[in-house]
């Protein structure tokens, strides 16, 4: 056994790795692949061939504006979603082997119960990220995904996926017959919206596009909102539920969104707070939050098993996510300006094959 180790070391030594990095707040141009020497994997960590990373919103906030709530390096590896396959194991670590097909956990500390500060190291932010070749990470930051995902898709759902899933069961728990409200169609409202409709609720969600409600639809929706055409959309959702409102919201707009969602929530429901794409005049009354004895539920995505609970869900249902576009890694930096432009419908995806 130590010869082997010695052995795996000394072919670990070996293997030059390439990884894109970024710097906070420097934007796009800041990208750059560097080379480098990998190590050995220490005895409770796992060396794992990454065969595609996904983006989410959290890369623009970091790599443009550098505002975002948790802890962030000056330089890293960016991108938190990642999935690739295990090559090697460390001499203490049994419940994974070679050629495991593996996603990271976005926070690799966080393996269940309530968020708390020591957890808060992220992969992509206070963590080098998943835009390498290989990545090192500890078997407990490891889950394995469903089979019948390729790689490219099993990579859209550890961010969004366990986001959503945190907020539709990780609080007030989503029960079947419930109704519950997306907004637009980003990676976690497309995310929830799967989850809604596997787990038995009703599903109204808001576009701000007639092209966009087929989409909608396809994936499982029961009605859908045009806001550009119904602005006071809360209006349209109370009147969808006979005026109870909606058991639960994703809210992914943020301030500028939160006060139609407080006046769309039924009144002991409760308002997911994810996001803050959405632009035009912020909650400027408070009192309107006294409005509501719904809860509002700050999500920062979720812990390793919410991931397992996720990915068992997503198993069991085949569920499948909605991808944009693939690029080459070597091509990741005009994947990334692609996706700063904002015109993707679903996952844009950097696949290492």
């Amino acid at each position: 056994m130590i010869a082997e180790r010695d052995l795996l070391k000394k072919e670990m030594s070996e293997i030059i790795n390439k990884a894109f990095w970024a710097d906070k707040a420097k934007g796009a141009d800041s990208l750059r692949m560097v080379t480098e020497t990998l190590p050995a994997p220490g005895s409770q960590e796992v060396l794992i061939q990454v065969k595609a990373a996904a983006f989410n919103y959290r890369e623009v906030m970091i790599i443009e504006s550098g505002v975002y709530p948790l802890p962030v390096k000056d330089t890293f590896i960016p991108m938190a979603d990642g999935v690739g396959e295990i090559i090697a194991v460390g001499s203490a670590v049994s419940n994974f082997k070679a050629g495991d097909r593996v996603a990271a956990v976005m926070f690799p500390y966080w393996q269940s119960g309530p968020f708390q500060a020591e957890f808060s190291g992220q992969l992509g932010g206070a963590l080098d990220g998943m835009l390498t070749e290989y990545k090192i990470l500890p078997a407990a930051g490891v889950v394995l995904i469903p089979d019948h995902l390729s790689y490219v898709e099993a990579a859209a759902y550890p961010c969004a996926g366990v986001t959503a899933w945190n907020a539709l069961f990780g609080g007030a728990a989503l029960l079947p017959g419930q109704t519950v409200l997306t907004l637009g169609t980003g990676g976690v409202s497309m995310m929830a919206l799967q989850f809604a409709r596997a787990a038995g609720a009703r599903v109204i969600a808001t576009t701000s596009s007639s092209e966009k409600i087929g989409l909608l639809q396809q994936f499982g929706a029961d009605e859908v909102i045009n806001y550009k055409e119904q602005p006071a959309w809360h209006i349209a959702v109370k009147a969808l539920t006979n005026g109870k409102g909606a058991d639960h919201i994703i809210e992914v707009g943020g301030a500028a969104t939160l006060p139609q969602s407080i006046r769309a929530v039924q009144a002991t429901g409760q308002i997911s707070m994810i996001g803050s794409m959405a632009t035009g005049d912020p909650l400027s009354n408070p009192n309107l939050l006294l409005t509501t004895a719904a809860t509002i539920r700050a999500i920062a995505a979720g812990h390793r098993q919410h991931q397992q609970q996720m990915n068992s869900a997503v198993a069991v249902n085949k569920l499948r996510p909605l991808i944009d576009r693939v690029f080459p890694f070597t091509d990741a930096k005009e994947a990334y300006q692609y996706y700063l432009k904002g015109q993707y419908q679903g996952k844009v995806v950097v696949s290492m094959e």
